[in-house]
């Protein structure tokens, strides 16, 4: 199979056909070649004797492969342009690629995670399952800063996997993406391209959607990557065990602070660059982070579903499935007196494994397993990039922390995919605003639609907090916030209540499979709910209802 498809299958940087290469032919192709990257792209009336070039191909914008001129080569300013592509120096394999960086790699300059969906599933175990696992590369070509994020298939043939590099230019403050559609290097595009009509959600920003790196689980116990939660399982005699790669695997608890810090910096810098002349020319980039899911994290239990049985003791379901939690608790600090989210009766969720016929499958290769993932209960929550642009917005004053909760707090109880939130976007402009204008004209555009909405209307209830006292607004968000936590912890008790919050987390399930981040069958688990049933929302008081 493809190495794109076979690893990407759902959101492939470029939609390449089977190119000579791929169709099984000898992979010791050493020089990057036109007639490569076009076949890829389905157009191979192209010299194949040209010299080595970077070729151009920016999904949604550009109608074919192009070869970089001297001039747009010269203006990629990160460590893949300079280091080698304006040098004649076209790396095969990542192991190429890292033997070229002018410095060696030590602990300090270089680390390598794993992540394989397969990785938990014992080894010989479903001799049909696909084992393949990935490889992250973060590595800091000058300083300690990490200005390189490679990507790349671990347990095949790097000549013919795939290899895909983020790479930050310190001088335009983007991140440049990188794919070798082997043996040719494509620029696919760099940070702005997410943003820009043409090219957002195509491509390589199907899922860099924002045009920050992505690392889907975050946080601990950082599902289906190799961390201090769980080593990814080999056979003994696995020859994959002396790859030197391998050897140097390090725990994705590190690599959760690297995507942090990169998505603060490209955050930062679009920021900085959105502001510099004091208008914001397409606000509506900008609040969407606050009243719509533009992407999502994945999080879970830090129990291993396996070890679960109804005499366990009770499970702490991720605090983001409840509420926005790190935004309205960690960012905005509203008082929260709950000491901990609900706990789940461990009998109530072995129950439900049985009740909801819960399974791993994945339909390629006719691989089923009774069960949940490895670790219990992953359901989608806010992402990093989503929380970050709004921290970062109220850190710098393009917003007020005040404003920022009033909208987090519009159907606060479904922190991702909730149509009501996203409704206020109808009243963020469209057009160039000024900086200093910028919270007021949403908030008074809102206001005058609320006069005439219901009282159950978003823009009614951001009204009714909108007008809070400055010193009372935290107080009583906050207390919304612990009497809604109090009807769960009494729910969450009873069987039904139980229930129904599986039921509402199958339903933010199926909107994630609905995005192209969802690119791996053995991500989420498979239930009996049907496929068509209606989507669920949260309401105050903890029960579970259909979205109108």
């Amino acid at each position: 199979m493809d190495g794109i498809r076979e690893h990407r299958r759902a959101t492939a940087w470029l939609k390449q056909a089977r190119t000579a290469e791929t169709r099984g032919s000898p992979p010791g192709i050493t020089r990057p070649t036109s007639r490569a990257v076009q076949a890829a792209l389905g157009d191979a009336d192209v010299d194949d004797r040209e010299a080595p070039r970077v070729h151009r191909f920016v999904v949604g914008v550009d109608q074919q492969a192009s070869p970089l001129d001297a001039q747009e080569l010269a203006e990629l300013g990160d460590p893949m342009a300079e280091l080698f592509f304006r040098k004649g120096t076209f790396p095969l394999t990542v192991q190429d690629l890292l033997a070229g960086l002018p410095e060696p790699a030590t602990k300090a300059n270089q680390s390598v995670y794993l992540i394989g969906e397969a990785g938990q599933i014992p080894p010989g175990s479903a001799p049909k399952l696909p084992r393949a696992m990935r490889f992250a590369i973060a590595r800091a070509t000058t300083g300690r800063d990490v200005d390189l994020l490679v990507s790349t298939g671990a347990n095949e043939d790097p000549t013919t996997t795939f290899l895909q590099v983020a790479a930050w230019d310190p001088a335009a403050k983007v991140f440049n993406y990188y794919m070798r559609i082997s043996p040719v290097w494509v620029w696919a595009g760099n940070s702005w391209s997410a943003l820009a009509p043409g090219s957002r959600g195509h491509g390589c920003f199907d899922s860099h959607i924002n045009g920050s790196v992505v690392m889907k689980e975050l946080k601990a116990p950082w599902s289906n990557w190799q961390s201090q939660a769980a080593t990814i399982r080999l056979a003994p005699d696995d020859p994959f065990r002396l790859d030197p790669l391998y050897q140097q695997v390090t725990g994705a608890e590190n690599l959760e602070l690297t995507v942090r810090a990169l998505i603060s910096r490209w955050t930062a810098a679009r920021l900085a660059a959105v502001t510099q002349d004091g208008t914001v020319e397409h606000p509506e980039q900008l609040m969407r982070h606050l009243f719509t899911t533009t992407s999502v994290n994945l999080a879970s239990t830090a129990t291993q579903s396996s070890t679960v049985a109804p005499s366990s003791g009770d499970l702490l379901l991720p605090p983001g499935f409840w509420l926005n939690s790190d935004a309205l608790l960690s960012d905005l600090g509203l008082p929260v007196t709950a000491a901990v989210p609900p706990m789940a009766p461990a009998a109530h969720y072995v129950e439900s494994l049985a009740t909801f016929d819960f399974a791993l499958e994945e339909k390629s290769s006719g691989f089923s397993q009774p069960g949940d993932t490895f670790f219990a209960f992953v359901v989608p929550e806010p992402a990093c990039e989503d929380n970050e642009v709004v921290r970062q917005m109220v850190e710098q004053g393009l917003i007020t922390a005040k404003f920022a909760a009033c909208a987090l707090m519009v159907d606060f109880t479904n922190p991702v995919f909730s149509p009501d939130r996203e409704q206020l976007m109808n009243h963020v402009p469209t057009t160039p605003t000024t900086v200093t204008e910028l919270q007021e004209h949403i908030a008074q555009a809102i206001l005058e639609a609320a006069t005439s909405l219901p009282p159950s209307s978003p823009e009614r209830r951001f009204a009714a907090d909108w007008v809070l006292a400055d010193d009372t607004w935290p107080k009583a968000f906050a207390q919304r916030i612990d009497d809604y936590l109090g009807h769960i912890g009494q729910r969450i008790r009873e069987s039904a209540g139980f229930d129904d919050y599986v039921r509402l987390a199958e339903s933010r399930r199926r909107d994630f499979k609905a995005m192209r981040l969802n690119e791996f069958e053995l991500t989420l688990p498979t239930t009996n709910i049907p496929a068509d049933a209606p989507r669920l929302r949260m309401d105050d008081d903890g029960t579970v209802a259909p979205t109108s």
